[in-house]
């Protein structure tokens, strides 16, 4: 149910145009500063784990692992993927939240 509420909150984000996707797109919103989550799914390869990881750790930018690329990308209307920002830091704010208390079960 929770998993629902966090992937029902990702597509209500893109629908506002508040996301972007894609391993590029992603590392150049953290790089400059718009992003104020990133979500990377589990089964995301191990290097693009790491990559994301550590780039968000060195710019102080939350990064939950998260689901699976297929359900990320369903939730945007998009096709898999691996990695997504969240540019609205309100909308990053009701995520973090959701992603906490899954993560607690």
């Amino acid at each position: 149910m929770k998993q629902n509420k966090v992937l029902s909150m990702i597509g209500l984000a893109t629908r506002a145009r508040r996301t972007v996707s894609g391993e590029f797109s992603v590392e150049k919103a953290v790089k400059s500063k718009c992003a104020y989550l990133v979500v990377i799914a589990s089964d995301a390869s191990d290097n693009t784990k790491k990559k994301f990881n550590n780039m968000c750790k060195f710019y102080q930018v939350p990064v939950f692992f998260f689901g699976e690329k297929e359900g990320l990308g369903h939730a945007m209307g998009k096709g898999q993927r691996s990695s997504m920002a969240v540019l609205d830091e309100g909308f990053a704010d009701a995520l973090i939240e959701k992603l906490k208390a899954e993560a607690e079960k």
